[in-house]
């Protein structure tokens, strides 16, 4: 089971700080379920056995319904929801010296990516970005609604026609990562893929450069 959450798809296998956050979070949420649910299995069997025993009903209502029945679930899904709120906050792109600018364009069956570090240079379904620094892709459609997404590094967002939506994603280490179109646009989406490929310092300032990486 824990194979299956390997994978150049995987949430679970971050490769990104941000994509570690989403993850993370992902693993407090699925706790936070758990205990829940041994909690409502145990009240479950519990019936079960006391059922025929004499119990004070006051006490024994106050005890199961109030204290296990309510107010611990109550407690749990409000600190997740304290804990989600501030994890998600950590993923909005903040502006920073070293920051790095792309732009993401998406049409049926194509990915365009622009760089801010080298004017005029554009690349189809690769996006070429710096290992280790930050970087925010301003993401946009020309026809329908579209979405970008790269598990591994970061969360999953719109590009909207006429509408621009900034995702901060970043990479660990120099290496290849997929990408997909994570949105029903019409026949063949299921294919419409895109990879991004993060380079160490040398190779990206022969990109921006207008070298060959």
């Amino acid at each position: 089971m824990l194979a299956g959450c390997e994978g150049a798809l995987s949430t679970v296998d971050p490769a990104g700080p941000a994509a570690r956050t989403i993850a993370r979070i992902w693993w407090v949420m699925l706790a936070g379920g758990v205990a829940i649910f041994v909690l409502v299995m145990a009240l479950v069997a519990l019936a079960f056995v006391r059922r025929s025993r004499p119990v004070d009903e006051a006490r024994h209502e106050r005890l199961w319904v109030i204290k296990l029945g309510i107010a611990f679930p109550a407690v749990v899904l409000l600190a997740l929801l304290a804990y989600g709120l501030i994890a998600g906050e950590s993923l909005l792109p903040r502006q920073g010296p070293d920051v790095v600018s792309v732009s993401a364009e998406a049409r049926r069956s194509q990915w365009t990516f622009g760089y801010a570090d080298a004017a005029g240079r554009r690349t189809e379904h690769v996006l070429h970005i710096p290992a280790g620094r930050p970087v925010d892709v301003a993401i946009t459609s020309t026809d329908v609604i579209h979405s970008f997404w790269v598990p591994r590094l970061a969360g999953k967002i719109d590009a909207i026609p006429g509408h621009l939506n900034v995702l901060r994603i970043e990479a660990d280490a120099p290496g290849t990562y997929a990408g997909r179109s994570a949105e029903f646009s019409g026949v063949g989406y299921d294919q419409f893929a895109f990879t991004v490929v993060a380079h160490d310092p040398a190779a990206w300032e022969r990109f921006t450069g207008g070298g060959t990486p």
